[in-house]
């Protein structure tokens, strides 16, 4: 999977705002500095937040951005369907309407597999989960087994 600097800056932009006690109105400029986005590309994906109903937005000197919703209802998957589209695609479609012949006949079998392994970690993921440091069981058992943190090569 390939994570965009969209992507990454989307979550990162939630889990400041996800961070603010009392969901209190922040300006871009403060997130943009607070995780280090140039503040420009942060205005076109606070757009797509907002679009996707993930942040509510208040112009004027008093303005800013707020989590539309509490931030345990708001998963990582959520946030990337948002600003990306489909968690898995194959040449843009989704896995289940590519078909193969041949020695590729169980291909999309695969591709659904994968599918599948990602929604299980990033639609039980949720920014609260992830500003607390509390994230589910199994990911923090994920992270533990020695091969999750190895470069494979080709």
């Amino acid at each position: 999977m390939h994570i965009t600097a969209r992507v990454d800056y989307a979550v990162r932009t939630l889990l400041e705002l996800a961070a603010i006690e009392g969901g209190r109105l922040t300006k871009a400029e403060t997130l943009a500095t607070a995780q280090n986005i140039p503040h420009k590309f942060l205005e076109a994906v606070l757009a797509d937040l907002r679009r996707g109903g993930l942040v509510n937005s208040r112009r004027g000197p008093e303005g800013g951005y707020s989590l539309a919703r509490p931030a345990t209802e708001i998963s990582i998957a959520d946030i990337i369907r948002t600003v990306e589209g489909p968690l898995a695609s194959v040449r843009g479609e989704r896995p289940e309407d590519v078909a193969y012949s041949g020695a590729a006949e169980r291909l999309q079998d695969v591709w659904i597999a994968v599918r599948v392994n990602l929604r299980a970690v990033l639609e039980e993921v949720s920014l609260a989960d992830v500003v607390t440091g509390g994230l589910p069981g199994f990911v923090e058992d994920l992270t533990k087994d020695p091969g999750a943190w190895e470069r494979r090569r080709v």
